[in-house]
């Protein structure tokens, strides 16, 4: 198994990518450390993932989980960052600062939080892979969204800036760009918007959760051991035009 020991934190992990995330890790051999905004049991097919509700923004939630890590002396040796949120699809002209302020802190300020809390632990002690959720929409323009947009870009230049930063360190960061994937998110959004994207895929069908965890899988382990600041791109050949 490619993650056989390791142990494994994802984030957004209740549902959709974050889950099939952290279905796999475990799957692959992987302890994991499941997290999320949302309450109750997520019903893994794993029972052996351990699930915690954390708000990926808030920097105690943090540092409790860095402090429970502590508390039963153990290391993190992946950390998937696949929380994330578009609860508007607003332009430069109409978004509210209450939803701007929003999507930032979940989809920016928590990769950056879990990224701090993973590499203050770590550095020193033991290779760390981490694995951020951008987004096509982090790397090509599209209409509306511009705040999310603007999260998954800064997702992307934060990864390559923490792979730069800490090569020499043990420390490996990549991002994962998925395009339109059958998701809860996906299928709220008016379905002109999935349909404009789906017609501009040159594969012509829509990802699944699945595909993501596969790709996120391949980056956090051993065999990834030469790629740090990559961006892999799973979208169906979208970006490839």
């Amino acid at each position: 198994m490619r993650v056989q020991g390791k142990v494994a934190v994802v984030t957004g992990a209740y549902r959709g990518i974050g889950r099939a995330c952290a279905e796999r890790l475990a799957a692959e051999g992987s302890r994991v450390i499941a997290v999320d905004i949302a309450a109750g049991d997520p019903g893994f097919h794993n029972p052996d993932i351990d699930y915690h509700r954390m708000d990926v923004g808030s920097e105690s939630d943090w540092q409790a989980l860095a402090d429970r890590l502590a508390a039963e002396a153990r290391q993190i040796d992946i950390l998937v960052n696949a929380a994330g949120i578009a609860p508007t699809k607003a332009g430069a002209h109409d978004v509210t600062l209450t939803d701007w302020e929003q999507i930032i802190r979940v989809n920016q300020t928590g990769v950056l939080l879990g990224m701090r809390m993973a590499t203050s632990m770590m550095l020193g002690r033991a290779p760390l892979a981490i694995v951020n959720i951008s987004s096509i929409w982090g790397q090509v323009g599209g209409s509306g969204q511009i705040a999310y947009h603007a999260s998954k870009g800064a997702v992307i230049n934060m990864t390559r800036n923490a792979a730069v930063t800490y090569a020499k360190q043990g420390v490996r960061v990549n991002a994962l760009l998925p395009g339109l994937i059958d998701t809860d998110m996906v299928r709220v959004q008016p379905p002109e918007m999935n349909a404009a994207t789906l017609a501009l895929t040159p594969m012509g069908r829509i990802g699944l959760p699945e595909e993501i965890a596969a790709g996120v899988l391949f980056l956090a382990s051993d065999d990834a051991s030469f790629v740090t600041g990559a961006t892999l791109a799973v979208d169906g050949g979208f970006t490839a035009q």
